[in-house]
């Protein structure tokens, strides 16, 4: 008995110091490149939102989805950004995250055809991955709350491309509480994902932003 409460204490000890470990190397190396401020943030051809529900479970309006896409609008109107690709999950019938980013920006002001959908975002590895692959864009920047671009450009920078985030605005601490105790855990597989060299479960052809039509949804 007393020795397996004591390797179930070592397990414990090792599993918070990979916690610890993974979340401190994630917001150090990308501090330089996360912006508060329209006005310091370098211009990107493109801006890419990640997605996220539009509503919660109970039907209350998902604060992370206006604050992104509140965010996208800014840095659209601002000049900073000149396209936007919302990437998100559609993976279910009537769930579609990419069209309801899409609509929202519209409401904001952001030109239809400005506005390019990726319907396979399924986690922040396939978003970023596909900006390269899928939209041929290596330099662009990130949309998303601060805690979530930290994750997303050292996604970027393993894949070597030149992203900045800009950060949109945050939730509570309360309100958020579950999605930040997630974050913890996330960040333990984003390394192992890039030990592993993880590739996104889907790709696709090629689509040139600014040039031609934009894509139908891929099935």
């Amino acid at each position: 008995m007393k020795k397996t409460i004591y390797c179930i204490g070592i397990l414990c000890i090792l599993l918070f110091f990979c916690i610890w470990g993974a979340n401190i190397r994630v917001a150090s190396s990308t501090g330089a490149q996360l912006f508060d401020t329209v006005e310091q943030i370098p211009h990107n051809k493109v801006g890419l939102v990640l997605g996220t529900s539009k509503y919660l479970g109970s039907g209350q309006l998902n604060y992370y989805f206006t604050y992104r896409i509140e965010a996208a609008a800014k840095l659209y109107h601002a000049g900073k950004i000149d396209f936007v690709v919302v990437s998100g999950d559609n993976s279910r019938e009537n769930y579609n995250e990419p069209k309801d980013m899409e609509e929202a920006l519209i409401e904001r002001g952001v030109p239809k055809d400005h506005i390019y959908l990726d319907y396979a975002g399924l986690r922040t590895l396939d978003s970023v991955y596909r900006m390269k692959a899928i939209f041929n864009e290596d330099a662009f920047t990130i949309i998303s709350q601060p805690f979530h671009n930290e994750r997303a450009v050292f996604i970027a920078n393993h894949l070597e491309l030149q992203t900045v985030g800009f950060n949109a605005q945050d939730v509570t601490r309360k309100y958020g509480f579950k999605t930040l105790l997630r974050e913890k855990f996330a960040r333990v597989k984003v390394i192992l994902d890039n030990l592993t060299n993880k590739k996104p479960k889907y790709l696709g052809p090629q689509i040139l932003i600014g040039i031609g039509l934009k894509q139908e949804k891929v099935e």
